[in-house]
């Protein structure tokens, strides 16, 4: 099975990616396009899907770099090609040709980011705890600093899991408010005391906020267990592990 490869016209003149599980070399739970080197999948089968996942982006496999991500609000310049290990952080940027951002995700946003006037690209990972932390506004920021103009970047979320299928408790909401009202808009309530939260809108909502034109591509990755990891899902399956779904972009 080929590659399945999701792109956005408002990205339109800059190589990019929300890569699918379609296409792996990975079996089991597993099945498909793993590209988690977190997970407890075969080594060499990760390798073998990321070897896939730079070939597409038209770069070598070690020029495909993603992070150790935390959930934070941190932020790396990517200006060497080769990392010797995953920094911990949530978002890279950077302006050299032949580096490509990859973010990994199951559920979280992927968000890709481009001005390509200015040629510098982003990308970030943001599960609620991080776009509530600004790791949004922080990669627009190191964007700027690297020589992008805020008008002109634009910004496209990945797959993730959709409003009807993140069900949280109360006490989610209670952390919102506690940050910022007006929050609560991206909440809706579901059964009993549940409340099912809209992480897409909420980044979008911060994208914009910010001064960035931006788009959710429209795919919930709990919705499609074919094309798509998800934690949730595994979660609610009982499954030991999940692979990890890439999204990637480069000058």
């Amino acid at each position: 099975m080929t590659l399945e490869i999701l792109t956005s016209d408002l990205l339109d003149g800059v190589r990019h990616g929300f890569f699918t599980r379609r296409g792996g070399a990975s079996s089991g739970i597993f099945a498909g396009l793993n590209c988690g080197p977190g997970s407890s999948d075969q080594s060499h089968a990760v390798a073998t899907n990321r070897g896939r996942v730079a070939q597409a982006m038209g770069v070598g496999p070690d020029h495909l770099l993603s992070l150790h991500q935390i959930h934070s609000a941190d932020v790396v310049v990517a200006d060497d090609p080769v990392w010797t290990e995953r920094p911990r952080a949530d978002a890279a940027v950077t302006l050299r040709p032949g580096i490509a951002l990859g973010i990994l995700t199951a559920d979280c946003a992927p968000v890709l980011f481009a001005d390509r006037a200015a040629g510098v690209i982003g990308a970030a990972h943001a599960g609620w705890r991080g776009a509530l932390g600004g790791v949004i506004e922080a990669t627009i920021d190191a964007m700027e600093a690297s020589g992008a103009r805020r008008d002109a970047i634009r910004a496209v979320i990945g797959p993730t899991i959709s409003q009807r299928n993140y069900e949280v408790g109360p006490e989610m909401l209670e952390t919102f408010l506690a940050e910022e009202a007006g929050w609560d808009r991206h909440f809706a309530p579901g059964r009993g005391d549940r409340l099912l939260f809209d992480l897409p809108g909420l980044v979008l909502a911060r994208l914009r906020a910010a001064g960035v034109e931006a788009e959710w591509i429209g795919r919930c990755t709990y919705a499609d267990p074919e094309r798509f990891y998800s934690y949730r899902r595994t979660t609610h399956a009982g499954e030991p592990d999940y692979g990890r779904l890439i999204s990637a972009i480069v000058l």
